[in-house]
């Protein structure tokens, strides 16, 4: 099942509000959403505080990823030139692309969940994100992996051991057998073992979390669905890497994409939902925090921020 069919099925829930806030908030004063903003609004790094409901929820930058417009990554098989075209349309860049990394943390009850772990010690920067925002690694309850991309799990073990030692791991079945399978893992997979719970997408994985069967950026990567009550954020993982061309341009190959045709239909399908739907995000490769909507601007799909500025 591809996100489409499960956002579909969810949309009028999903239209809810989530409220972001500044950094440093007033109490009670959230910040209001920015309806126009194509491009992600420059928020104040290294942390980002908003709400999902009346959930706290914190963005944390990691690190910035820049790709060289090669075709290797963005519009396989097309020019630099092609790529370039609509970046430069925008006042974006063409070379290097940039991407960022951005975890996500929410905290719901007596849990605290981060969503993915960065790069890893000596790579990115979660851990003085994560003091910065005075979170504890030892208070983390769950850590849910969206897949096994080293930006993404590279900060699950530090120094030989766990990162977040006292955090239940949890993946789905099909990137689990994946990861264990990949050589060059090892060494993760023998110190994460027995803190992982895998499971099959489709059901709650955690209080307020559902799993989403988003398979085709790897074998089974899953978007997270955040809810308290009808307040609702779609946490995609990989199914988008720019917030330009992967929106814009959903059908042009990705190189990231382990199995390509099936990456871009799940990006095509979910492209197709959120404009439908209205659907808050939070996009962990997008410029920082990552946190709008997809909407639709001249017949095409933007990226719409939702995030405060930095003052």
């Amino acid at each position: 099942m591809r996100i489409l069919m499960a956002t579909a099925a969810t949309a009028a829930l999903m239209l809810a509000a989530c409220n972001p806030q500044a950094t440093e908030p007033k109490a009670g004063e959230p910040a209001p959403p920015n309806p126009t903003q194509t491009v992600a609004a420059p928020a104040e790094k290294p942390v980002y505080r908003f709400k999902i409901g009346a959930l706290d929820a914190i963005a944390l930058y990691d690190a910035q990823n820049p790709v060289p417009n090669d075709n290797k990554v963005f519009g396989v098989g097309l020019t630099p030139q092609a790529v370039a075209a609509p970046l430069t349309a925008a006042g974006q860049p063409a070379d290097p692309i940039m991407l960022e990394i951005h975890p996500l943390l929410v905290k719901n009850g007596a849990r605290t969940l981060l969503f993915d772990t960065g790069l890893g010690a000596g790579k990115g920067q979660l851990m003085q994100s994560l003091r910065t925002a005075g979170v504890d690694p030892a208070a983390i309850t769950d850590v849910l992996i969206s897949h096994g991309h080293g930006d993404h799990v590279g900060g699950l073990v530090a120094n030989g051991a766990l990162a977040f030692p006292n955090a239940a791991i949890r993946m789905s079945e099909a990137e689990w057998a994946s990861i264990r399978a990949n050589p060059e893992m090892a060494d993760l997979v023998r110190v994460i073992t027995p803190r992982v719970q895998a499971f099959q997408p489709g059901g709650e994985v955690a209080p307020g979390v559902t799993a989403q069967d988003t398979a085709g950026h790897t074998p089974g990567h899953v978007a997270y669905l955040i809810a308290d009550g009808q307040n609702q954020l779609l946490y995609t993982g990989d199914l988008m890497h720019h917030w330009l061309l992967s929106v814009e341009h959903p059908d042009w190959n990705t190189g990231y994409d382990d199995d390509q045709a099936a990456g871009k239909k799940a990006r095509l399908d979910e492209i197709t939902a959120l404009r439908a739907s209205g659907a808050h995000i939070y996009a962990y490769h997008f410029p920082f925090p990552g946190l709008g909507r997809i909407q639709t601007r001249e017949d095409k799909a933007v990226f719409i921020s939702e995030a405060q500025p930095a003052k």
